[in-house]
């Protein structure tokens, strides 16, 4: 595409040659083909290094600049708009692939896509522009929006329901048994999971990533969030619109995140709890308490008993005024000396 096409479609400013690209590539490894962009001030360095045909700079980063350049208030984001365009996916090859296992109660709309060796239960319902690639699993009774993706190996099990352009990345499994169990004296006793997993439109589940089923009622991801690889959502889980999680985050059963949060990787977030609007939580953090708040939270214990876990939590939450106390002792000790020594 032309520059000119670009901002034509995305807005910006074009200042120099109307050059042509292909493709978008790093700074660092862009070539004239190519459009890169400067995010960070801090690698502005690299721009009289670049090869790259064209640019992607905000205003100030683009005085003194020859390459052709796209002017843009944020150029990041401007950048994944411009590769959804020159790397656009695949074209949905409309029709049922002869390898594929499709129940004939099935209902798939006549421009979707179901791939070799998929597997459509019945009562299922597969949308329009719907891509069913190779080997991936739609259940009974399950539900996909029009324009969703469900990659290879990805499952989505009886009774789930999935919006529109959802992606569910190699791996996913969404609706799979809570871990509920009943402790009978002597054994474990399984204990049904009734509910569903309802995803809205425009989420995004990432490779191997399991999103369990409600014990009694529904699993719930809202629309646009952004959920990672390597995630565990727990059964009755609420997960609010464009909240985005990394990777490796555990999530046990009944919590609520509200909408627009950010889970950094690897946090730990316990049952029951409630967690509002507008929070981020720092990779590598224990959320152990509800969250009312909307800010950044971080910060995690290393193991120990948990007698003593609850005795040194205990004097943490006391340590801001045990400092304040401390510093006052030492304004008085101060004061007693300075008399002291006025006195001798």
């Amino acid at each position: 595409m032309r520059l000119s096409q670009l901002v034509e479609k995305l807005g910006g400013e074009l200042r120099g040659p109307d050059a042509e690209v292909s493709r978008v590539a790093p700074l660092e490894t862009a070539t004239s083909d190519a459009l890169a962009f400067l995010a960070n001030v801090r690698f502005k360095a690299l721009l009289s290094e670049s090869s790259a045909g064209a640019l992607l700079l905000k205003s100030q980063d683009a005085e003194g600049v020859t390459t052709p350049v796209i002017v843009t208030d944020n150029p990041y984001l401007y950048y994944a708009r411009a590769a959804a365009l020159l790397h656009p996916a695949p074209a949905v090859r409309a029709g049922i692939h002869p390898a594929a296992s499709v129940d004939g109660t099935a209902v798939i709309d006549a421009s979707a896509e179901v791939g070799a060796g998929a597997v459509v239960g019945a009562g299922a319902v597969v949308g329009a522009d719907a891509v069913i690639m190779a080997q991936a699993f739609v259940g009974d009774r399950a539900q996909v929006g029009a324009g969703s993706r469900i990659f290879p190996q990805a499952c989505l099990m009886a009774d789930c329901v999935i919006g529109e352009r959802v992606i569910l990345h190699p791996g996913a499994i969404v609706g799979g048994d809570g871990f509920g169990n009943a402790w009978a004296g002597d054994h474990w006793e399984k204990i049904p999971q009734l509910g569903r997993v309802i995803i809205g439109d425009d989420v995004e589940i990432g490779s191997n990533t399991t999103v369990d089923r409600g014990a009694l009622e529904d699993t719930v991801i809202a629309g646009g969030a952004r959920i990672d690889n390597l995630i565990q959502i727990a059964h009755n889980c609420h997960v609010g619109e464009h909240t985005a999680i990394a990777a490796c985050v555990g999530i046990a059963g009944s919590t609520r995140i509200g909408a627009r949060c950010q889970i950094g990787g690897a946090a730990m977030i316990s049952g029951h709890l409630d967690i509002c609007d507008g929070v981020t939580i720092l990779g590598g953090t224990l959320v152990a308490k509800t969250i009312r708040l909307a800010g950044v939270y971080a910060g995690s214990y290393p193991m120990q008993t948990h007698e003593q876990w609850l005795k040194n939590a205990a004097h943490l939450r006391h340590l801001d005024a045990l400092s304040d106390k401390v510093k006052q002792l030492e304004k008085q000790v101060a004061a007693l000396k300075a008399a002291g020594s006025q006195e001798e």
